[in-house]
């Protein structure tokens, strides 16, 4: 069974003088049930995992997941290049009611597709939720290839699906064609309508941080077999995800986020401030899409 389908936000994590920001996530929450979002995914790459501490990380699922109160389901970013930590990481979301986890292939050390094997069955094993897989070899160097995905929904009846952002639509296709069990969800937001159209079950968004509604809204629209208007919203979205991704994600998205009054733009470190041409470009999309 789908955890969710249409569109999930990757969440941003908002920060405010270095800490966690929990009255701009109480309403960052509040916007997207509001607008329709399928479901959230909390601590992803756009949620900033990696500069969470321990403490931070287990407060904001617990808030997260407390404060949606299952209006809709809650995913929970647990992936580690330590499979133990990706387990003890995957418990936890799961004792405070999480609804799924979305598991990033190993990065750094790597391994090979055997390890992948192992190390997502090692996982699987331990926790009921179901998983979905996340694949981004931009960030990772590590492509979880077809074949590897097969075997592991195969043999893993917890592992229902990917996150597919490694851009390759050959290598996507070659998927659902081999593993039509397999609930694939575009990693990217210029690829949804293609996704779907061969099956896939929607997309886990960076965008839908600033418009969900109209992320919901062509998911719906392709479902309900409007293509034309699901066509028309996914080149309509090209400036705002150029944008979006003129620098490194969450930058851009966070930044737009504060030109919108949404929270403030603050990253932490190593991230840093757009560039000044960045800002204006972000700046003047806004305004071009009549958001400003």
């Amino acid at each position: 069974m789908s955890i969710f389908t249409g569109s999930a936000v990757a969440l941003i994590t908002p920060f405010h003088d270095g800490a966690v920001d929990y009255k701009s996530l109480t309403n960052l929450v509040e916007l997207q049930i509001a607008s329709g979002t399928d479901a959230i995914v909390a601590l992803g790459t756009t949620g900033e995992a990696a500069t969470l501490t321990s403490d931070e990380r287990e407060e904001v699922i617990r808030f997260v997941v407390e404060r949606v109160g299952n209006r809709i389901p809650v995913i929970v970013g647990t992936g580690s290049n330590n499979t133990e930590d990706a387990i003890q990481k995957s418990r936890f979301a799961e004792a405070v009611g999480a609804d799924g986890l979305l598991i990033v292939t190993p990065f750094y050390n790597k391994t090979t597709q055997e390890g992948l094997l192992a190390h997502y069955s090692s996982i699987a094993e331990q926790v009921r939720l179901p998983i979905i897989m996340y694949n981004v070899p931009s960030r990772t160097g590590l492509n979880l290839l077809p074949e590897t995905v097969n075997k592991l929904v195969r043999s893993c009846e917890n592992i229902v699906g990917i996150k597919e952002a490694s851009g390759n639509i050959e290598q996507i296709v070659k998927l659902a064609a081999l593993c039509p069990e397999c609930d694939i969800y575009s990693g990217n937001d210029d690829h949804v309508v293609p996704i779907l159209s061969i099956g896939g079950k929607g997309v886990i968004s960076t965008v839908a941080n600033i418009i969900p509604e109209v992320m919901h809204l062509m998911c719906k629209a392709y479902f309900d077999g409007d293509t034309e208007e699901a066509k028309r919203l996914q080149l309509a979205l090209l400036p705002l995800q150029q944008a979006a991704f003129c620098e490194v994600n969450p930058i851009p998205i966070k930044t737009m986020m504060g030109l919108l009054k949404l929270c403030d733009p603050e990253v932490r470190l190593p991230l840093v401030k757009p560039s000044l041409e960045h800002f204006e470009l972000m700046e003047a999309t806004l305004r071009a899409n009549d958001m400003l």
